[in-house]
């Protein structure tokens, strides 16, 4: 008897092996939205986790961003069961934006929503539908804003309770996979829309592979995992730098002394854990900091995010939160 389709089985082959980490009786979640993405990782894992004696199910996070939502999130939760998915969950959340745009906003509701279905049911894993495409997109973002290593890193494969099983699969496998098994998915309007910055980023990268030729995406996914193995070695640095440094003030003398691309990373650690919020900490603020050890005229102290306060005195730099006005 012939197996799957290519395509088919290399999906379900990436699902296995993230599966292979779970014991016997545990409960893997796919998100699903009802895309051609999620929808083959969903068809996949309710194959693949009976094999390995593993339960699998679904969570359906309705955002509330398009008019029919609630039908859409509610068709691709009676999709399913069929699917061998089990238990299935509908969750609704509210999308509130703080000045950070749309789509983070609906992420952080997405992957709160995700944690709270996870802890309620007792899942061992999430997994997140994320494409060779979608890590593709996110390092073309990273160039775009100027990030660092971190951001240039992409998506990780794994982290905490998630996986991404086809982050090193083509978006075009998991639509031919949904077709040959006849899975129906829908488009979400707002993978369509120029007004978000992802959809400009998705279509730059058809562009390249347009005009420089094949393989661009995987080259920008590739590029991906070795940076991302770097900023685990710094990061590590940073740990463990940060553990000798003790609390603050600190002297001048011992920071210089560290290497500047541990420490601008140094900084950052710092300020967040002085209460700076850390999706307003940029590169701006932590190298205002590192001028005060490399070029301070006895300047002031700076004003940071999260009303905090950098400064110098003599041979020493604190950090504190802002003192009430008098």
């Amino acid at each position: 008897m012939p197996g799957p389709p290519p395509a088919v089985a290399e999906i379900r082959y990436a699902v296995r092996a993230v599966l292979r980490e779970c014991g016997a009786g545990d409960l893997v979640l796919v998100a699903l939205s009802g895309g051609a993405d999620s929808t083959a990782l969903a068809a996949a894992t309710g194959v693949e986790a009976p094999l390995l004696g593993l339960r699998a199910g679904a969570i359906i996070v309705d955002h509330g961003l398009h008019s029919d939502s609630a039908e859409l999130a509610a068709t691709a939760a009676d999709r399913a069961p069929g699917l061998g998915l089990d238990p299935v969950e509908i969750v609704q959340v509210v999308v509130e934006t703080r000045g950070e745009g749309l789509e983070a906003a609906a992420r952080a509701a997405r992957y709160a929503a995700l944690d709270a279905a996870a802890d309620r049911l007792g899942a061992r894993l999430v997994l997140l539908g994320h494409t060779l495409a979608d890590q593709a997109e996110q390092v073309l973002l990273g160039l775009a804003r100027g990030s660092g290593l971190r951001s240039l890193a992409g998506m990780p494969a794994a982290r905490g309770r998630y996986r991404r099983p086809l982050l090193g699969i083509d978006r075009g496998a998991t639509r031919f996979a949904c077709e040959v098994d006849n899975l129906p998915w829908w488009e979400d309007p707002m993978n369509a829309d120029p007004a978000y910055t992802r959809v400009r980023a998705r279509k730059a990268v058809a562009d390249l592979e347009r005009d420089l030729g094949p393989g661009v995406m995987a080259a920008l996914a590739r590029s991906a995992t070795q940076l991302r193995a770097d900023a685990d070695l710094i990061d590590t640095l940073v740990e463990e730098t940060l553990a000798g440094l003790g609390a603050g003030p600190w002297q001048v003398a011992a920071l210089t002394a560290i290497a500047r691309p541990l420490r601008t990373r140094l900084w950052r650690r710092l300020l967040l854990a002085a209460g700076a919020p850390a999706g307003q900490v940029s590169s701006r603020h932590t190298d205002a900091c590192d001028r005060l050890l490399t070029h301070w005229h006895g300047q002031g102290p700076l004003h940071l995010p999260g009303d905090l306060r950098v400064g110098r005195e003599g041979a020493s730099v604190w950090i504190r939160a802002a003192g009430p006005v008098e």
